[in-house]
C-alpha cells in the first residue's frame, strides 16, 4: 500500500514538474517571439533624423496620437498596452505614477489601449474624446476609481463609467457625439492593430525603452526602469 502511493506521489510530482517546464518553455518562446518584434520595430525606427527622440518617431510601440505622462524629451520611455477595465491595470496605475514621481526627468509613460474586455472599446473612445475637452487625466483617474462598479466583463456597465467620467468635469453629451468620429475609431484601430504585429496578448503589458519584462511584477517593472535610467545618466 506505502509502495503505491510513493508510486502515485512520484508520478504526481513528475506531471508537475513536467507541467511548469512546458509552461516555462512557452512561455520563453511568447517573450523571445515578442522580443524580435519589438527590435524589428527599434530597426526600423532607427533611420530617424538625427536629434529626433524615439517619441516623435511613429512605430508599432509609440504612435503620434497616443497619450503621454511626463517630460516628452526623457531619454527612458515606459510604454503600456492598457485596457480600462483591467483589475491588473488598475493595481498598476498607482505604481507607474510612483515612478513617474521618483525620475521626474528621465521617464516618460506612454498609454496604448489593448481593449480585450467587453465594453472597453466605448471607454476607450471616451478617453479619446475627454482629450479634445482638455480632461484625459482626470477621466482616466476618476474611470479607474469607479472601475470596480462598471467594469463587470461579463456585462459591464457603461453608464457607470459615463457617470465616472462626468463627475471629473467632462461633458458627457458632447463627449460621446466625439467619440463616434472617425478619427477616433482610426485611433483604437490603429493600436489595435500595433498590439496584434508586437503579440501583446495581455494587460497590462509593459516596455521599457522597447525591452519587454522578463517576468511580470511591479519589482521587475521597477528594476528594468532603474537599469535603463542608470544607462541614460552615465
Amino acid at each position: 500500500m506505502n509502495s503505491k502511493k510513493i508510486t502515485v506521489s512520484v508520478l504526481v510530482v513528475a506531471v508537475l514538474v513536467f507541467f511548469f517546464l512546458g509552461m516555462n518553455a512557452y512561455q520563453k518562446r511568447v517573450q523571445n517571439s515578442q522580443a524580435e518584434k519589438v527590435n524589428q520595430v527599434v530597426r526600423e525606427s532607427s533611420s530617424q533624423p538625427v536629434g529626433q527622440s524615439p517619441i516623435q518617431a511613429e512605430n508599432r510601440l509609440v504612435r503620434f496620437h497616443s497619450p503621454v505622462f511626463g517630460p516628452r524629451s526623457a531619454p527612458v520611455t515606459i510604454v503600456e498596452f492598457f485596457d480600462p477595465a483591467c483589475e491588473t491595470c488598475r493595481a498598476f496605475y498607482p505604481i507607474v505614477k510612483d515612478i513617474l514621481k521618483q525620475y521626474p526627468n528621465d521617464v516618460r509613460l506612454v498609454i496604448r489601449y489593448a481593449p480585450f474586455h467587453a465594453g472597453s472599446d466605448q471607454v476607450v473612445k471616451l478617453l479619446e474624446a475627454a482629450k479634445l475637452q482638455d480632461k484625459y487625466l482626470p477621466v482616466l483617474e476618476s474611470v479607474l476609481d469607479d472601475q470596480p462598479q462598471w467594469a463587470d466583463h461579463g456585462k459591464p456597465n457603461l453608464d457607470l463609467a459615463y457617470s465616472a467620467a462626468q463627475e471629473a468635469g467632462l461633458d458627457i453629451v458632447k463627449a460621446q457625439a466625439d467619440a463616434k468620429s472617425p478619427a477616433i475609431e482610426a485611433v483604437l484601430n490603429q493600436d489595435i492593430e500595433d498590439l496584434t504585429a508586437l503579440e501583446v496578448t495581455k494587460t497590462p503589458t509593459f516596455f521599457v525603452n522597447g525591452r519587454g519584462l522578463p517576468s511580470f511584477g511591479d519589482q521587475q517593472l521597477k528594476a528594468l526602469v532603474a537599469e535603463e535610467v542608470a544607462k541614460a545618466r552615465k
